[in-house]
């Protein structure tokens, strides 16, 4: 395959990758997070924009699927969010986790 013919190909896939990456996030942010939850405002819980900009991926995961055990080393004072830990896939959840990090600030 030509060069020419090579780099839009694989722009293609990476492009298409990203959207698919992106609407399973949102399908697993509509099912189990938008009830407390929103991408940039504050509702129940906080906003995906706050806490991209406050935690790193294995903080969010191990918030996701632990929360009692990880809500007062993250700053919080209480949780009242479920686990997550029997519900999401490792592949669900590291798909969650990095939606969500798609909305830390520029």
């Amino acid at each position: 395959m030509s060069n020419i013919i090579k780099v839009p190909f694989f722009l293609i896939c990476f492009i298409s990758i990203g959207f698919a990456a992106q609407s399973s996030g949102q399908k697993i942010f509509e099912q189990y997070c938008w009830g407390c939850h929103h991408q940039t405002a504050t509702a129940f819980g906080p906003s995906f924009e706050d806490i991209a900009n406050k935690r790193s991926l294995g903080e969010i995961e191990g918030h996701i699927i632990a929360p009692k055990a990880t809500y007062k080393q993250l700053g919080y004072k209480r949780s009242v969010m479920p686990s997550f830990k029997d519900k999401l896939s490792t592949e669900e959840l590291n798909t969650i986790a990095n939606y969500i990090l798609q909305y830390r600030s520029k």
